[in-house]
C-alpha cells in the first residue's frame, strides 16, 4: 500500500506540472472541441501504457543506457513537438460557432494519434517511469502488482487530463477566447517549440 501511495502521489505531481501532455490537451480542447481534448487524453494514456509496459519488462533500461537508441527517441520526440509548434505558429484568425462541430475540427483518429505520438516520443516519460519503478519494484513484486502500478499512472493521467479538457472545452470558455484563438495557438506553438528544443537536450540516466 505504501508503494502504491508513492506511485499515486509522485504521479499526480508529475502530471500537474505543465509539459507536452498538458499543453496538447489544452490546445486541442480550446481550439477544436471538448471531445478532441478527451480523445487526445486517451491517446496520451495509450502512449503511457506503451512506456510502462517496456519499462516494467526492462526494455526501458536498454533505451536509457544506449546512446543511439535514446537519441533516436529523443530527436524523434523533439522533432514532433517542434512540428506541432510550427503548425500552431501558422494559425490564422477564424470565427466559428463553438456550439457546433467546425469543419477544421480534428477527427477522432487525428486527436488520438496526436496524443499518442506526443507521449510515445517523449523520452522524459521513459526516464520518469524508470526512475519511479526502479525505486518501488523489487524482484519479489508480483506481475499483478506491477501492472497495478502502471494502470494507476495511466488512470491518474487520463482522469486529470480529461478533466482539463472538459473545463477548457466548455462552449462559453471557447466562445470567450474565440476572437483571440489564433494568438493563443501561436503562443502555444512557441511553447511547444521551446519544449521540443528542451527535449532534444535531455540526457539519459548515467
Amino acid at each position: 500500500m505504501s508503494d502504491w501511495l508513492t506511485v499515486l502521489v509522485v504521479g499526480w505531481f508529475v502530471i500537474i506540472v505543465p509539459g507536452p501532455n498538458v499543453l496538447i490537451v489544452f490546445r486541442n480542447s480550446l481550439l477544436h472541441s471538448r471531445q478532441a481534448g478527451v480523445l487526445t487524453a486517451m491517446g496520451l494514456a495509450v502512449g503511457n501504457l506503451v512506456h510502462i509496459t517496456y519499462c516494467l519488462i526492462g526494455i526501458g533500461v536498454l533505451i536509457s543506457q544506449s546512446i543511439m537508441l535514446f537519441n533516436i527517441v529523443k530527436l524523434a520526440g523533439a522533432g514532433y513537438l517542434i512540428y506541432l509548434g510550427i503548425k500552431s505558429l501558422q494559425a490564422q484568425p477564424r470565427t466559428v460557432d463553438v456550439d457546433k462541430n467546425a469543419p477544421y475540427d480534428l477527427s477522432a483518429f487525428a486527436a488520438i494519434r496526436t496524443g499518442f505520438l506526443t507521449d510515445l516520443l517523449n523520452p522524459k516519460a521513459t526516464l520518469f517511469f524508470l526512475a519511479l519503478f526502479t525505486q518501488i519494484v523489487r524482484p519479489e513484486t508480483t506481475i499483478s502488482v506491477r501492472i497495478g502500478y502502471g494502470l494507476t499512472i495511466v488512470a491518474l493521467e487520463f482522469i486529470s487530463l480529461t478533466g482539463l479538457a472538459c473545463v477548457i472545452g466548455q462552449p462559453y470558455i471557447r466562445r470567450r477566447f474565440n476572437a483571440v484563438s489564433h494568438w493563443i495557438e501561436r503562443a502555444t506553438g512557441v511553447v511547444l517549440i521551446g519544449v521540443g528544443l528542451r527535449v532534444a537536450f535531455v540526457r539519459g540516466i548515467r
